[in-house]
Order: structure tokens, then C-alpha cells, then sequence
């Protein structure tokens, strides 16, 4: 195998592609993996399902502490938040993961390239990165993943209206939240901010929380978080934000 020649090219560095790449590794074949971020796992791991997870056991042991710990007998004193802790534990959950699919890479011999792959021919890929590269294949996987959907019309600028990304590195606890979409992902977020004391009012353009999922699912209230469905507002507001967040609204 000449240098930047491949059995297999996989596009995307997250749970797609990595796990792609890793089989196709097992299986004898020469894989490179072309991925944007520093670190493998994607939106997943960076940005998605790790650190939102890691927020949403610490926000529930903080709410677990203020409201229910004393039915199972047992008290504490005043009960803080440190959210720049909290926040620190998430980075290192995210870090660690990462640090465990780079091990994974180096294991299975998968050559990895940072930058933007592009498809320039049939067999052909160019990394534009630091320096452009071009690899060839026999194969090209494509697992780009994916990426924040925006609103026309709004600026997200990570400080008042923000995307799910950064939802996940809030540095205070906003007094009120506007989330706009009741799926998976802006309840996680509204679960976890709503907890750690933010009046959360999600906005959903259909008429049920969790679209898609079993109508056991559908509610009102959970946690402290209170949704409107459908209607003019919701239709309105959707057009208008991701996340919303400020003093007053």
C-alpha cells in the first residue's frame, strides 16, 4: 500500500464511520479515517449523546438532593451548585471517551487524517486540512453525520440564542428558558437546565411531546418542565429560535 493509498476511506469519525472503519480494519482490508474535529466520535461524543448524558446524571443527583433524597431518609445540609464542577466532570467524560476510540484507531492500524474530506473522483478523496492531501480507494464510506439545523432568518450565537452544542457549556443557570422542539434532544436539555433551576418552557410545533415515540410518552409536565403543543405560538416561536435564553421574555 502506497502512502495515501487505501482499501477502504471513511468520511466522518463518529459512531458510523469509526465503527465502519474499525470492521473493515478487522477484516484485513487498509482503512483511513477522514474526520473535521481534533478528537474521533463525532457529534455523538463531542457534542451530542456523552456530554448530555453526563449533565443529565449530575443535574438529577443535584434535584434528587434539593427535593427527594429525604423519602429515602436521607438529609443534608444547604444544598449548593457548582456548575463550573459540573461542567468540568462532563469535559472529562467527553475526553476519556474520546481518548478510547483514538486507542481503537492505533489498535486496528486505521490511518487517520484531520480536515474536510471532500470526494474529487470516482476512487478519490481530498482532505483540506492543515495541507491538502489526496488518498485513494477502492471503497469510500460516506458517515458525515450530522449538524445543528438552523431557522432562517436567526442568528445562533451561542450566548442568547444558542444550538443544542451550546446548550451542553451555558456558564450560569439562565432564570428562563425557551426550548423549541420536544424530541429527544431538547428535553434532555430542558430536563437538565430546568433542574438545576431555569423556568423551561419547551415549544413543539406538532401535537405531542417525543413525535414518533410510544403515546406513553406524551405529557405536560415532567421535572419542573412545563410544554405547550401546537397552536399559533408554537408555530411562531419555531420560527423564530433555538434555544432562547434570557432574564426576561
Amino acid at each position: 500500500m502506497a502512502d495515501n493509498n487505501f482499501d477502504v476511506v471513511v468520511i466522518g469519525g463518529g459512531p458510523g464511520g469509526y465503527v465502519a472503519a474499525i470492521r473493515a480494519a478487522q477484516l484485513g482490508l487498509q482503512v483511513a479515517v477522514v474526520e473535521m474535529r481534533a478528537g474521533l466520535g463525532g457529534t455523538c461524543l463531542n457534542v451530542g449523546c456523552i456530554p448530555s448524558k453526563a449533565l443529565l446524571q449530575s443535574s438529577h443527583h443535584y434535584h434528587m438532593a434539593q427535593h427527594s433524597l429525604g423519602d429515602h431518609g436521607v438529609t443534608v445540609g444547604k444544598v449548593g451548585l457548582d456548575l463550573k464542577a459540573m461542567m468540568a466532570r462532563k469535559d472529562g467524560i467527553v475526553s476519556d471517551t474520546v481518548k478510547g476510540v483514538d486507542f481503537l484507531m492505533k489498535k486496528n492500524k486505521i490511518k487517520r487524517f484531520v480536515g474536510r474530506g471532500v470526494i474529487t473522483g470516482a476512487n478519490e478523496v481530498t482532505v483540506e486540512g492543515d495541507k491538502k492531501e489526496v488518498l485513494t480507494a477502492e471503497d469510500i464510506i460516506i458517515a458525515t453525520g450530522s449538524d445543528v439545523a438552523p431557522l432562517p432568518g436567526v442568528d445562533i450565537d451561542e450566548k442568547q440564542i444558542v444550538s443544542s452544542t451550546g446548550a451542553l457549556t451555558l456558564s450560569k443557570v439562565p432564570k428562563k428558558m425557551i426550548v423549541v422542539g420536544a424530541g429527544v434532544i431538547g428535553l434532555e436539555m430542558g430536563s437538565v437546565w430546568g433542574r438545576l433551576g431555569a423556568d423551561v418552557t419547551v415549544v413543539e410545533f406538532l401535537d405531542c411531546i417525543m413525535p414518533g415515540m410510544d403515546g406513553g410518552f406524551y405529557m405536560t409536565k415532567n421535572g419542573g418542565v412545563m410544554a405547550f403543543m401546537g397552536g399559533l405560538i408554537g408555530h411562531v416561536i419555531f420560527a423564530l429560535a433555538a434555544f432562547y435564553t434570557a432574564g426576561l421574555f
